[in-house]
């Protein structure tokens, strides 16, 4: 089957879900451009900082929800169980649950003053609700700062041609940061300059190679992460994510126009069986995608840092279920390309085990681009995704330092990040990341359940319909409990007492919550 066949239907959905489905989730909010967002009253110039343009901060909110999150995710679900069940639950999954997670999520913060989804869950739910969502994000963030730190260590070793180009942008954004806001020069131009440089940067990684031990990257990142979660969002966060932004869209392109001039053929199996090494095709296979289709990390961005740097409602569609649907076509792409690099039947641990998740993405994006980027489809595609992975890093880090401050009293942001790096390296330098992936995915998906309950509870007090939150939240609830079940009981097995201890915890805080939801729902039925 040609690869064509059926990339046009997937993209013809999504276009559909976003021009049709979108709107009608937007109306239910009753959007507002003449409302004043959180970045105008309660500007502070270090959070709340108004995005000098909607593609500004765009960039910036596509860049952090996307990260690696929809290749890895999608990549590992095609090798387990074949392409097709992942796509289906990609295009379907971001259309009616992911897309109105993160633009719900966006907008009732905008609402609620740039106030955190967990901060929202108190005034909705409990106090007690609160706290326990808190808890939820604060290890789901740990989990993610610890496993991309490695990924991404991991692929510096194996490719020291990228670190240049990776590492180089961060200078190159605080220079188009400063440009753009200090020194008042035209955005285009800024733009321009930054693209130049960063490709200079690119060239120069061919001849010029880092070598260090996988540990002492994991630590260089971590200390990165650390000064990047500190500074003020226009100075690095903003310009830096903007310019990425570019890069994946370049890349995403060359994938398609790839996928067009040379039809690849689809030679390894739709469909590879029900029951896998990581678990049953149900559930395991809904939180092994998790950020190609729905990621409650997106909850976190929507309501940490995009609602305090929209400018206007009328752009919260474009941003959080447009965000979300350029995320799936990431996803989409990843999984055609891990179908045309493989003609058969795999050994889902074995091929894992030899390529990684990111190199076999980088093989088959380099297949499906030869005619466009010649032999450099491979470098590209790795720079690319180590770029965004970064970009998860030091936003993920930043948004637990909000919620550090907030659930442990620790109001120095310069203590509170330094207890969140030394915690994520501990994690890191353990070096199972595969473990820590499932276990992530598992943590993340609940993490997207409770913050559908908590929109839908928003909305209940508002008079609003929940027809299409509350339904998505109990179905994500369901599949993640079953997965994190399934995983308790392997780690058991394995004697992993540290995630095991991690899977419980979450269960309990699981079952409060949602205690407290249906709660909230009997009482509203009655009034």
């Amino acid at each position: 089957m040609s690869a064509v066949v059926i990339v046009v239907p997937s993209l013809l959905l999504l276009f559909l879900g976003y021009r049709y489905y979108a709107r009608r989730i937007e109306r239910i909010w009753g959007v507002d451009p003449k409302r004043a967002t959180p970045a105008f009253s309660k500007y502070d110039s270090v959070d709340y900082i108004p995005a000098k343009n909607w593609l500004v901060l765009f960039g910036h909110h596509f860049s952090s929800i996307s990260g690696a999150g929809p290749v890895i995710g999608p990549v590992i679900a095609v090798i387990f169980w074949g392409w097709l069940p992942a796509l289906l639950w990609v295009v379907l999954g971001t259309i009616f649950i992911g897309g109105v997670h993160d633009f719900g999520s966006l907008i009732t913060s905008v609402r609620e003053g740039g106030s955190s989804v967990a901060d929202i869950s108190r005034h909705v739910i409990s106090r007690r609700t609160k706290v326990i969502f808190s808890m939820f994000l604060w290890l789901t963030l740990l989990l993610i700062v610890a496993v991309f730190a490695y990924l991404c260590a991991d692929t510096f070793v194996k490719d020291p041609r990228i670190v240049l180009p990776s590492l180089g942008l961060i200078p190159v954004a605080i220079a188009v940061g400063y440009l753009v806001y200090q020194a008042r020069f035209n955005i285009a131009l800024a733009t321009v300059l930054g693209l130049v440089c960063v490709g200079g940067l690119m060239f120069a990684g061919n001849r010029y190679t880092i070598h260090l031990d996988v540990r002492i990257w994991v630590i260089v990142l971590l200390i990165y992460c650390y000064f990047a979660s500190i500074l003020p969002v226009n100075i690095l966060l903003q310009p830096r994510d903007y310019l990425s932004s570019f890069f994946l869209f370049f890349g995403v392109a060359c994938g398609y126009l790839g996928l067009v001039l040379t039809s690849p053929r689809l030679n390894m199996p739709a469909y590879q069986g029900w029951q896998s090494d990581a678990g049953y095709l149900w559930p395991a296979l809904f939180v092994t995608v998790a950020c190609g289709a729905l990621s409650g990390f997106h909850s976190l961005i929507s309501s940490g840092t995009s609602s305090k740097q929209l400018a206007n409602e009328r752009y919260a569609r474009r941003i959080g279920y447009g965000g979300m649907v350029a995320e799936a076509l990431v996803a989409v792409l990843a999984i055609v390309v891990t179908a045309v690099l493989f003609s058969g039947p795999l050994s889902p641990g074995q091929t894992l085990k030899a390529l990684g998740p990111i190199n076999i993405f980088g093989k088959g994006y380099g297949i499906i681009t030869k005619p466009i980027l010649g032999s450099h489809g491979h470098f590209i595609a790795i720079i690319i995704l180590n770029i965004f992975i970064l970009t998860t890093l030091d936003t993920a880090t930043r948004i637990q330092r909000y919620i550090t401050e907030e659930l442990f009293g620790i109001k120095n942001r310069y203590i509170s990040t330094l207890v969140i790096v030394i915690l994520g390296a501990g994690l890191a330098l353990s070096g199972k990341w595969s473990r820590i992936w499932l276990a992530f995915g598992a943590a993340n998906q609940l993490v997207a359940a409770l913050a559908l309950f908590v929109v839908s509870c928003w909305l209940l007090m508002k008079n609003k319909t929940t027809a299409f939150t509350l339904w998505a939240g109990f179905a994500v609830l369901i599949t993640t409990v079953a997965a994190l079940l399934l995983q308790g009981a392997r780690y058991f097995a394995q004697r992993d007492i540290v995630l095991l201890v991690i899977t419980a915890v979450l269960l309990s805080l699981a079952g409060v919550m949602l205690y407290d939801v249906l709660a909230v729902i009997k009482r509203k039925a009655k009034a």
